[in-house]
C-alpha cells in the first residue's frame, strides 16, 4: 500500500516547487507578468493549504479509501489542465483547481498509514513518508529544470505538469488493488459547514494578502485584510467549542505533542519554504546557474536528508520530539555558517562553498522532518486520523506558503534594484538570519514535546477496521 499512497504525496510536493524553475518559460510563452507568476506559485499553495482540514474529515466520514482515489483521480486532470493551459489566466484557474486537489488527496496518506499501521511499525512508514516529503520538494527543482531544459516532445515548460498524468494512471491502478476497501471510524460525522467555510475564511485572509503583498506594495487594504483574520477565526473557534461535530477538533489539543507539535512543525516550514526559495534565487540569479544546475545544486540536501530520514528512524523513536530540537540545531549550525561564508565571501561566494551547507541541511532537516510528522500523531487514535492529518498539513503547507511571502519579500526588498552576485548575497544573508529565528524557534518548541508519550487515545472511538 505505502508505495501507492506516496506517488501520491511525490506528485503534490513536487507541483509545489517546480513552477519555480518554469518562471522563465512562462514568461516567455504566455507572456505572463509578475502578479500572474505569483498566482501560479500562489494560488496552488493557498487552495492546498486552505482545504486540509476540509480534506481529512471528508476521509473521516466517507472513507480513506474513497477520497484517495478521488484525490489522485483529480490531481491527474487539473494537472492535464495545467499543462494545456493557452493563457496566464487558464494556468492560474487550473493551478487552483489543482491544489483543491491535492487538499482532498494528503490527508488521506496520513490518514491511511495511522489507520493501517500497527505503533511499531509506523515509524518506519513515516520514515518513508519523510524521505518522500524532501525528494519531491527537491526534484521539483532539480528534475524540473532537466526536463524543461531537455525539451522533451518540445512541450517546454509543459512536460513538467503532463508528466502526472500517466503516473495518476499507474498509481490509480494500483490503489484500486492495494488499498483497503472499507475504513470505518465506529460513527456517524457530520459535515461542519460553517467550521469549514470559517477555517478556510480566516486563512484566506492571511494568505492572499501576503501573496500579493509585494506586488501591491504593501497598501492599507493588504493589513486590514490580514487584521480580519484574527476575528474570523475567533468566531470560528468559538463556534467549533459548540459544534457536536467541528471540522477542527479542538480535543486533539489536549495531547502534550500535538499542542506544542503544531507550531515547532509551523516555524520549522516557514524556514523550509522561504529558505529553498532563496536559495534558489541566489543560485540562478546570483550565481548565473541554470535551471538544471541550480536544481543539482539541491542534491546533496536530497541525498543527506533520505539518508538521515531511513538510517535515523530509531534515534528519532527514542528521542521523539528532542530529535526535533537535534535537527533543528544541526540546520541553525547551517545557517550560521552560510551567514558567516556569506558575509566574508559577498560576491567571491561559489557552488563549492554552498554545497557543504546544503548537506548540513539534509542532515538537521532528515532528523526534524521525520519526527515531527511522528511525533505529532503518535496519539492520536485511528478514528481521528483523517481530521488530525488535515490540521497537520494545513499547517505546515500554510505555514510553507508564508514563509515564501516573508523570505521572498524581505529578500526582494534588500536586494532593491540590484543585479550583481555582491547584492543577491547580502539578500541572501539578511534572509539566513531571519530563517535562523524560526529554526530556533521551532527547538524550543519541540523541546517542550518531550518523549513519546504513552499509547492512549486523546478519542475514545473504536479502531478503524479494514476489509479486503
Amino acid at each position: 500500500m505505502l508505495p501507492a499512497v506516496l506517488a501520491g504525496l511525490f506528485m503534490t510536493r513536487f507541483d509545489f516547487n517546480v513552477v519555480n524553475v518554469a518562471a522563465p518559460s512562462l514568461q516567455r510563452d504566455l507572456h505572463s507578468g509578475q502578479a500572474a507568476l505569483e498566482m501560479v506559485v500562489g494560488g496552488y499553495a493557498f487552495t492546498y493549504a486552505a482545504g486540509m482540514i476540509i480534506g481529512g474529515r471528508l476521509g473521516d466520514q466517507i472513507g480513506y479509501r474513497r477520497m484517495f482515489l478521488l484525490g489522485i483521480t483529480t490531481f491527474g486532470a487539473t494537472s492535464l489542465l495545467c499543462g494545456v493551459a493557452q493563457t496566464s489566466g487558464q494556468l492560474v484557474a487550473a493551478r487552483l483547481l489543482q491544489g483543491l486537489a491535492g487538499a482532498i488527496l494528503v490527508p488521506q496518506i496520513l490518514a491511511l498509514i495511522t489507520a493501517m499501521f500497527p505503533a511499531h511499525e509506523r515509524p518506519k512508514a513515516m520514515s518513508w513518508f519523510g524521505v518522500t516529503l524532501a525528494i519531491g520538494a527537491i526534484a521539483g527543482q532539480a528534475l524540473g529544470g532537466v526536463l524543461i531544459q531537455a525539451g522533451v516532445f518540445g512541450l517546454d515548460w509543459r512536460v513538467i505538469f503532463l508528466i502526472n498524468v500517466p503516473v495518476t494512471i499507474i498509481t490509480i491502478l494500483a490503489s484500486v488493488r492495494l488499498l483497503p476497501h472499507h475504513l470505518r471510524t465506529g460513527r456517524h460525522h457530520r459535515f461542519d459547514v460553517l467550521g469549514s467555510l470559517g477555517i478556510t475564511g480566516s486563512l484566506g485572509l492571511v494568505l492572499v494578502p501576503l501573496i500579493l503583498g509585494r506586488e501591491q506594495h504593501w497598501a492599507l487594504w493588504i493589513f486590514i485584510t490580514m487584521a480580519l483574520a484574527v476575528p474570523v477565526f475567533a468566531a470560528t473557534m468559538w463556534w467549533e467549542r459548540r459544534s457536536a461535530e467541528p471540522v477542527l477538533d479542538l480535543r486533539l489539543f489536549r495531547s502534550r505533542a500535538f499542542a506544542y507539535g503544531l507550531p515547532a512543525n509551523a516555524t520549522f516550514m516557514v524556514f523550509f519554504g522561504g529558505f529553498s526559495l532563496v536559495m534558489t534565487l541566489l543560485l540562478q540569479g546570483g550565481l548565473g546557474l541554470s535551471a538544471q544546475a541550480a536544481g543539482l545544486a539541491f542534491l546533496p540536501l536530497a541525498v543527506v536528508f533520505a539518508a538521515t530520514s531511513m538510517l535515523g528512524r530509531r534515534l528519532v523513536t527514542r528521542l521523539g520530539g528532542r530529535a526535533v530540537t537535534l535537527g533543528s540545531l544541526v540546520i541553525a549550525a547551517g545557517l550560521l555558517v552560510m551567514i558567516v561564508e556569506l558575509h566574508v565571501e559577498g560576491g567571491h561566494i561559489t557552488v563549492a562553498l554552498l554545497l557543504p551547507i546544503n548537506a548540513i541541511l539534509g542532515l538537521g532537516e532528515g532528523l526534524a522532518v521525520l519526527a515531527l510528522i511522528g511525533s505529532i500523531l503518535s496519539n492520536v487514535a485511528p478514528a481521528e486520523a483523517g481530521s488530525a492529518a488535515g490540521v497537520l498539513t494545513t499547517a505546515q503547507n500554510f505555514a510553507s506558503a508564508a514563509g515564501v511571502a516573508i523570505l521572498g519579500s524581505v529578500f526582494f526588498a534588500f536586494l532593491g534594484s540590484g543585479t550583481g552576485l555582491e547584492a543577491y548575497t547580502g539578500s541572501s544573508e539578511k534572509v539566513a538570519a531571519i530563517a535562523l529565528v524560526f529554526v530556533l524557534g521551532t527547538a524550543g518548541l519541540a523541546a517542550l514535546i518531550g518523549r513519546p508519550e504513552p499509547a492512549t487515545r486523546i478519542s475514545q472511538a473504536p479502531a478503524a477496521t479494514g476489509r479486503g
